[in-house]
């Protein structure tokens, strides 16, 4: 299985740590952001990574080199212009797209700064069972913001808690909203479907696709530990 890491970000959230390195490079508990992601990741057989950088890129870069890439292989996107997580992935694509005999396995896209115990493998398998184009790790917590679900766990909007408004994309009785966790598994025949170009939001994609009738579903993750370490 393959992945991408997402650590282009300039971590605001954690000035002043992140005056003079990366956020990936913020360590917890004495172990660098992106080193607690990638080993987690290769605990689920996950062995090819893209990485995409942009704040203290070289950093990264050097931090990787001095760590014979842990082992696995890992390939860089780097962003000149921050693309947000879907200009992102829409960059890397060609990563999952490289092999096509591989092109019905998912991939788990996952953000730098969460760290988390949800079992990818269980959610690959969830995501593949169901024939989704993405799966995305959702719970019932605290959040500015919601993802909102149908009685199927089928995307159907979302919610943003200060507008008090909900924006839905599908028709749904009761509409339940769950907070996302940064780790999607996502079929490499979404990407083909990304029509948006330059910075965008990959839930934006997700909205727009659910729109058209896309399965874009949810794993409950509400039993696992998950902390975002980016603030």
């Amino acid at each position: 299985m393959k992945a991408m890491v997402l650590a282009a970000g300039l971590g605001t959230r954690l000035r002043p740590l992140t005056n003079t390195r990366p956020k990936a490079l913020v360590e917890v508990a004495g172990r660098p952001l992106l080193e607690i992601t990638l080993e987690r990741l290769r605990c689920f057989d996950v062995h090819e990574v893209i990485i995409n950088v942009h704040h203290f890129a070289d950093q990264i870069i050097e931090y990787l080199k001095a760590n014979q890439n842990f082992g696995m292989r890992i390939e860089i996107s780097r962003e000149e212009v921050l693309l947000d997580t879907g200009g992102g992935l829409k960059k890397a694509s060609w990563f999952f797209l490289e092999d096509s005999k591989a092109l019905d396995a998912p991939f788990i896209l996952h953000n730098v700064d969460v760290i988390s115990t949800i079992d990818l493998r269980r959610m690959a398998q969830s995501h593949a069972e169901a024939k989704a184009l993405a799966t995305l790790a959702v719970m019932h917590r605290d959040s500015s913001r919601y993802l909102l679900f149908d009685e199927n766990l089928q995307l159907c909007g979302r919610r943003f808690v200060k507008d008090a408004k909900d924006e839905i994309v599908r028709s749904s009785p009761q509409p339940q909203p769950l907070a996302f966790s940064g780790i999607h598994a996502i079929s490499p025949r979404l990407l083909p479907k990304i029509k948006e170009e330059g910075v965008f939001s990959i839930i934006d994609v997700y909205l727009r696709l659910a729109a058209e009738n896309e399965k874009i579903q949810a794993f409950r993750a509400d039993n696992y530990e998950w902390r975002d370490a980016g603030k």
